[in-house]
């Protein structure tokens, strides 16, 4: 199994979380500020060349103003929705 930051699943949380970005009007220099950590961060994370873990994802649903689980819950109907479906009986996928 590849590594999380290579699935498609990891372009589809970086996507939701510039989004959710963008939508509380915040630019990436004001989210690394409240994080206290540097701009690159903010950036790495919506390339999605940086992994976050739980709590960091949390964190950011805080600055955004959106509900950390109604995040997971956005995150896991994109990645649904984006997945290939598959093909009937008999036929290629």
């Amino acid at each position: 199994m590849p590594k999380s930051i290579h699935r498609p699943e990891h372009t589809v949380l970086c996507a939701l979380l510039r989004e959710k970005r963008l939508a509380a009007g915040l630019q990436q220099t004001e989210v690394s500020a409240r994080l206290d950590r540097r701009q690159p961060f903010v950036s790495d994370v919506e390339r999605g060349v940086r992994r976050l873990d739980l709590i960091e994802l949390q964190d950011l649903a805080g600055i955004y103003g959106v509900d950390f689980i109604e995040l997971i819950k956005e995150y896991l109907e994109r990645v649904q929705s984006s997945a290939p479906k598959a093909g009937k009986k008999g036929q290629p996928r």
